[in-house]
C-alpha cells in the first residue's frame, strides 16, 4: 500500500494530505442552514452538514492531492449518523481515486486489535461472506500496549495490502510528558521508533514499509533523529500550519530521494476561507479557498524540498 501512496505523491508532486476533520464551527452558515431546514437541528442535520462540507472540499481538491485523512472523532461526536458520514466520505474519496488514511488511533489487547483491524482496514466474515467495514487504506495506531496490540494490524496489512501509521512523536504540546521520558538513557519515542522498524520489516513494500510512523512537524530536531533511525519508514506528519510547524521544520522528515513523508493539514485547508489570506473567496466559495490553500501548501513545502 505504501507504494501506491508514493505513486500518488509522485504523480501529484504533492507530499500532503488534507485532514477532513470537520467541526460545526468550520462549516459555513449557508450549509448549516440548508441541512437544518431539511433534517432539523438534530444529529442527522449536523451529519448532513458535515457531509455537504466534506463533499465540496473533496470536489475542489481531489485532483491536486494524493490522500485525505479523516479524523473519526469528528464524526463519532454525532453518533451513528456521524459514522455513516465517515463511511460515506471514505467511499467518496475512493471514487475520486484518493488514498484514505483513517485517523482513529486504535490499539488494544490482541483480540480487540484484531477486531479494530478487521473493521477499519480489513474484512469481517459474516456467514459465508466477507465484508469490508470502513475500508480505509491506512490506519493510525496507538502502540502503548506493545507488540500484542500492533501485530494484529500488521497481519491485516499483509493480508489486505493496507498500511499503518504508528504514533511515535506526536505534535501536541504535552507529548513530551511521556514520549520524551528517558529510559536507559534514551527518550521513549526512540524506543517506540525501534519497535516500529522491527514491526515494519514484516511488511515491506519496495523501499519503504507499510508500517509508518506519526512524527510531528513541531519538533524538527527530533524528526531529524527519527529520520536517521527509521530510513525505510514513511512518516505521517501532523502539526504543519495551524499548530505552528513550518515548511522549514519539515525538511528533516524527508529522505534524500524526496520521499519518506506525507504532511497533513486539517483546519488550515478545510477552514481556509476563515483566514484573512483567503477572505476574498468568502463562505459561499469555501471549497475554492481550500483549493487555493492546497496549492499554496504544496508550493511552500516543495520550495524547501
Amino acid at each position: 500500500m505504501i507504494k501506491q501512496l508514493m505513486d500518488k505523491i509522485e504523480k501529484t508532486k504533492a507530499p500532503i494530505c488534507v485532514g477532513l476533520d470537520p467541526m460545526l464551527s468550520y462549516i459555513p452558515e449557508h450549509v448549516l442552514k440548508q441541512s437544518y431546514e431539511q433534517f432539523g437541528e438534530s444529529l442527522e442535520g449536523a451529519a448532513e452538514a458535515v457531509w455537504q462540507f466534506n463533499k465540496e472540499i473533496i470536489d475542489c481538491t481531489w485532483d491536486l492531492i494524493p490522500a485525505v485523512k479523516p479524523q473519526i472523532a469528528m464524526y463519532e461526536q454525532f453518533g451513528i449518523e456521524g459514522l455513516s458520514v465517515y463511511k460515506k466520505t471514505v467511499d467518496y474519496c475512493h471514487e475520486k481515486g484518493l488514498i484514505v488514511i483513517g485517523d482513529a488511533k486504535r490499539g488494544d489487547i490482541g483480540s480487540t486489535s484484531a477486531a479494530y483491524a478487521a473493521g477499519h482496514i480489513g474484512n469481517v466474515t459474516v456467514g459465508g461472506k466477507r465484508f469490508a467495514g470502513f475500508n480505509t487504506d491506512f490506519l493510525t495506531v496507538n502502540p502503548y500496549l506493545g507488540t500484542d496490540g500492533v501485530k494484529p494490524f500488521v497481519e491485516v496489512c499483509n493480508a489486505e495490502d493496507k498500511g499503518l501509521f504508528v504514533l511515535v512523536k506526536t505534535s501536541n504540546p504535552s507529548s513530551g510528558e511521556f514520549q520524551d521520558r528517558l529510559i536507559d538513557g534514551r527518550p521513549l519515542y526512540e524506543w517506540v521508533a525501534e519497535k516500529v522498524v522491527e514491526w515494519g520489516k514484516d511488511s515491506m513494500d519496495g523501499t519503504y514499509s507499510n508500517v509508518g510512523a506519526v512524527v510531528g512537524a513541531t519538533y524538527p530536531e527530533m524528526s531529524r533523529i527519527l529520520r536517521k533511525q527509521m530510513p525505510h519508514t514513511y512518516f505521517l506528519v501532523p502539526g504543519y500550519g495551524a499548530q505552528g510547524g513550518t515548511a522549514e521544520d519539515l525538511k528533516y522528515c524527508f529522505n534524500e530521494d524526496g520521499f519518506g513523508a506525507i504532511v497533513n493539514s486539517s483546519r488550515g485547508i478545510i477552514a481556509a476561507y476563515k483566514k484573512e489570506a483567503y477572505g476574498k473567496f468568502g463562505p459561499e466559495h469555501f471549497g475554492e479557498a481550500s483549493r487555493q490553500a492546497v496549492i499554496d501548501m504544496v508550493e511552500d513545502i516543495n520550495c524547501v524540498l
